[in-house]
């Protein structure tokens, strides 16, 4: 609580604030870029005023892994658009949906077409252009597939930017080889990749034919990414073992867990747990793999990012409490502290006082259809309806 107002800029009125004590009705006062803190007394005259009466002010949303932005590059098999228009576009998106901090989840594969190397170096180029132009602050995943060794170097020399990308191992040659989920896939990689089926499958078994050069390429990329500070994490992981070796290797975040036993054994070493949201919003996961609901109420899942769908977030948040998987603060914190701690993005996710000004005001009228009033982002409001 805060009863001195000298320094106070912006005033959000009116509203259900999500405090770390919980919800509190009450004036929230921002200073520039930073939360000042609830109200004790009036707001100071010239401080600009933001109604969010009969609303929840909430934490802005930390969405740590998300490649929705390819619709944009590619709405249809074979058809593009240029990559700053499609950034700039998925920009527009992600605020509108309460998402205030975003990771791209850009894609290094093997693959030629929309997750080659050469289009991650494009789009990679052109978010650092236009950062200055986007009002969410968006930075990068980097999606490394460890069969793809030719990548290395141009990955490794990523790790060295101001903002420090997470890094993502991905390993879907093997499910596709060994007849997992991904086989099912192949159709729609290779009309994502411009080639025709039997084209990518032979394109497949040769990158296969250089399995043996992998441990030693994820070992020397870990490396790299230690030295560097990133975050670590480890993707679609299909078993315990699989956990335990890619945590030896400083992931030490199991991203899409393909299964309970390995979502379990990370929680058991106090790991967080990244799942979609769209698993939630449709009910299930769409490759039947670990149900997101359930893990959820099981203390199996400790993260929901967007996957491939921004507005999915802020609708599972509240569809879990809807249902009464768990209450809106445990629900908050799956989109907005939890990813934040995986981040390592000790400034936001949460309403307390010194911390970064990244908001939402949510109307909640209609639980099943929340609607964003208004986005802030760094102090400033980027998105404000009626």
């Amino acid at each position: 609580m805060r009863d001195t107002t000298d320094d106070v800029t912006t005033v959000i009125d009116g509203g259900r604030i999500l405090t770390p004590d919980g919800l509190v009705k009450g004036a929230l006062a921002l200073a520039e870029d930073r939360i000042v803190g609830v109200l004790d007394g009036p707001p100071p005259a010239s401080a600009r005023r933001i109604d969010a009466s009969g609303r929840l002010v909430l934490p802005g949303i930390i969405d740590i892994h998300g490649d929705a932005f390819e619709r944009q590059i590619m709405p249809r098999p074979g058809t593009t658009f240029p990559i700053d228009l499609a950034l700039l576009e998925s920009d527009r998106q992600l605020v509108a949906n309460g998402i205030t901090t975003a990771f791209h989840g850009v894609t290094v594969s093997w693959e030629p077409g929309l997750r080659s190397l050469d289009n991650a170096k494009a789009v990679i180029a052109a978010l650092w252009g236009l950062r200055s132009r986007l009002r969410c602050d968006t930075r990068l995943h980097i999606r490394w597939e460890i069969f793809a060794l030719d990548a290395i170097d141009t990955v490794i020399g990523w790790l060295d930017q101001d903002q420090t990308p997470i890094l993502a191992f991905n390993d879907h040659t093997t499910n596709g080889m060994e007849k997992g989920h991904i086989q099912a896939k192949i159709p729609q990689n290779a009309e994502r990749s411009g080639l025709s089926v039997e084209a990518y499958e032979a394109r497949l078994h040769a990158v296969w034919s250089r399995r043996s050069d992998v441990p030693a390429a994820v070992e020397r990329v870990a490396a790299a990414a230690r030295a560097a500070g990133a975050v670590l994490l480890a993707h679609d992981e299909r078993s315990p073992e699989e956990r335990r070796h890619f945590r030896a290797l400083g992931a030490m975040a199991s991203e899409f867990p393909m299964n309970r036993e390995t979502a379990l054994t990370a929680r058991k070493a106090g790991e967080q747990t990244i799942l979609g949201a769209p698993n939630v919003v449709r009910g299930g996961s769409h490759i039947k793999m670990l149900d997101a609901a359930t893990a959820i109420g099981e203390g199996l899942c400790t993260v929901l990012a967007s996957d491939y769908y921004y507005p999915a977030p802020l609708l599972a948040a509240f569809r879990l409490v809807h249902d009464g998987v768990t209450d809106l603060p445990s629900a908050w914190a799956l989109i907005s502290t939890n990813p934040a701690d995986v981040a390592g993005l000790s400034d936001r996710g949460r309403i307390a006082p010194g911390m970064r000004a990244d908001l939402v005001v949510v109307d909640d009228r209609d639980h099943e259809r929340p609607r964003v009033a208004t986005t802030i982002v760094a102090g400033r409001a980027v998105i404000q309806a009626s």
